[in-house]
């Protein structure tokens, strides 16, 4: 009688093991068990971590773990779970109280007391416990009763109380990287049990990119769209652009930060700005963003160009440049697209000179391979005991004592007394500044 209800229960486990891999998303039965099967995180969860060793050796400090979408927030709680011998309860924010809390602190008593078990609670989106609900866990994690381990990804230091923040160690988590994603995706399509083997799938490499930039670091996006493009396919077959382009409606750019796409597109981005062409400097901007191209890679780029080749013909072009470099790192994107957009075609639409740019060249190159002599005794500090007497500063002219608050005086060494570095164009504002130099300097008038 026992070996037959041993059986059935067998069998029905089995049942419900094959009934939950069918209905589970890939995400969910690809969720790593242990270190082994985890990927990214080296941070704070590479091998001889703090984190990583509190957890092996089940001596875990409450936590709070914070980072963008899909980047393994969940996944540490549950291996912790998996891993460590302590109770494990969890908690969504959203959908939980003050009751749900003291309901799992009168369970924790009694796992304490009676099985000499510590309590983890999970809470999933802890920013959402508004401040009552936050202060009901400070007694019990000062105490230890509860192990928490909140899970958030806006800005702890913002959305959760001090007192708590003061009892916790903040985790941060990083979106993954490229290879990150890769090897996730790698290992769905390659995994028999619980991802996408037995389908003998495979995806090429414009295919492989393509998940990789729209997944934008989110491991559980990743596993979501590969999951999706292999329902639209047959076992054996091949994930290319043509089915993923299919699957989401519309034409994606195969944008590889590393690769050949890469540079010329940035390449035809900084020549359309130089050259005067704010059409083509946005759209190259366009198809930066779409293939998500770093927003703070692009605001220096425009920041250098708004330098070395607008310069002093405009130079509110840096100002408006260095304003979209702030911009993008207050803003954050998608909204972070308008203040670049902004500064490329202001920089692209102002007048050009690389003027400034080729003067520190040619001066830089004059100081490495040249003497170019000491600096005229008149200019040297003469705010020091005795520097008079070495002669130093006693012949300088102060040019707002005279009209125009110029002064004609040699201020470059004996040596190169008559070099010009700096050539102002016609272009913009400096054509004044060359009618100015001219009328001050004789040796500009040559």
């Amino acid at each position: 009688m026992d070996m037959g209800f041993d059986l059935f229960s067998a069998a029905a486990a089995e049942e419900e093991s094959r009934s939950k891999a069918k209905y589970e998303p890939l995400a969910q039965r690809m969720r790593p068990r242990n270190f082994d099967e985890f990927i990214g995180q080296e941070e704070a969860m590479g091998k001889g971590r703090y984190l990583r060793r509190m957890i092996e050796q089940d001596m875990l400090p409450s936590m709070i773990l914070f980072g963008p979408p899909g980047t393994g927030k969940t996944t540490i709680a549950m291996m912790i779970a998996g891993i460590t011998n302590s109770h494990f309860k969890r908690l969504n924010a959203v959908s939980s109280g003050i009751g749900d809390i003291r309901k799992i602190v009168d369970e924790a008593a009694e796992q304490r007391k009676f099985y000499q078990k510590r309590t983890i609670v999970f809470i999933d989106e802890i920013h959402r416990f508004n401040k009552g609900q936050q202060d009901v866990l400070l007694p019990y994690v000062e105490d230890g009763r509860l192990i928490l381990i909140g899970a958030t990804t806006e800005n702890p230091f913002f959305e959760v109380n001090h007192a708590l923040l003061s009892r916790v160690r903040i985790v941060r988590l990083s979106a993954l990287s490229d290879d990150d994603i890769r090897k996730l995706l790698t290992q769905a399509l390659t995994d028999c049990q619980r991802g996408l083997g037995s389908q003998q799938l495979s995806c090429d490499g414009e295919a492989m990119t393509a998940l990789i930039r729209l997944s934008g670091g989110d491991g559980r996006m990743a596993l979501n769209l590969l999951e999706q493009a292999a329902s639209m396919t047959e076992d054996g077959a091949v994930i290319d652009m043509a089915l993923l382009e299919s699957l989401f409606g519309e034409r994606i750019q195969c944008y590889d930060k590393n690769g050949d796409n890469h540079y010329d597109t940035v390449s035809a981005f900084i020549k359309s700005m130089r050259g005067s062409d704010p059409d083509a400097a946005v759209h190259y901007l366009a198809r930066m963003i779409a293939g998500g191209e770093d927003p703070n890679f692009i605001a220096r780029r425009v920041a250098i160009c708004a330098a070395e080749d607008v310069g002093n013909a405009d130079p509110m072009a840096l100002v408006v440049a260095m304003a979209a470099v702030q911009a993008v790192q207050f803003v954050g994107m998608p909204e972070g697209r308008i203040p670049l957009a902004e500064a490329v075609t202001y920089v692209a639409s102002a007048p050009k000179s690389n003027g400034a740019y080729m003067a520190i060249d040619e001066a830089l190159a004059d100081v490495r391979r040249a003497d170019c002599g000491a600096v005229p005794a008149h200019l040297r500090d003469s705010h020091y005991k005795g520097a008079s007497k070495l002669g130093h500063g006693l012949d300088y002219i102060y040019p707002h004592d005279y009209p125009g608050n110029f002064a004609l005086q040699q201020y470059l060494p004996d040596k190169i007394r008559d070099k010009v570095y700096y050539h102002p164009s016609d272009n913009g504002r400096e054509r004044y500044i060359r009618e100015y130099l001219a009328k001050c300097w004789p040796k500009r008038k040559r």
